[in-house]
């Protein structure tokens, strides 16, 4: 089960993301382990080399910690992963926002098309 990397951002940030969103998400909690390096590389379809730059790298942002001999884990910190959590949602709003102000969307159309799509989803319930 090998994954689709796009060119435009390094393999090992698009892995981190990924990792990211599954702790935004909380399909992973705080001191959840992560899968070992070899096991991510196998999952990823990529070198372990990448997993190990991935780990580091969620590491130097203080979002997992390593454990030696135990493995790498969610970190427990509530304050980093709430500060995560807020910068992800600030950074999806940013590009909804980008795109829609590119299209030519005022502040006040977004807004009234938001509040239509989140009526319409209840209409659906």
């Amino acid at each position: 089960m090998t994954e689709e990397y796009t060119a435009s951002k390094p393999i090992y940030m698009q892995i981190a993301d990924k990792v990211i969103y599954r702790i935004v998400r909380k399909d992973l909690l705080p001191g959840d382990k992560l899968p070992s390096v070899r096991e991510m590389a196998i999952q990823s379809g990529v070198n372990p080399n990448t997993i190990q730059r991935t780990y580091s790298e969620l590491e130097r942002m203080e979002i997992v910690e390593t454990r030696r001999g135990q493995g790498t884990f969610v970190t427990e910190e509530r304050n980093t992963l709430n500060v995560l959590n807020e910068k992800v949602q600030y950074e999806v709003i940013e590009g909804f926002v980008k795109t829609m102000k590119d299209l030519g969307i005022t502040k006040e159309e977004m807004i009234r098309g938001i509040e239509k799509y989140f009526s319409e989803e209840e209409g659906m319930m």
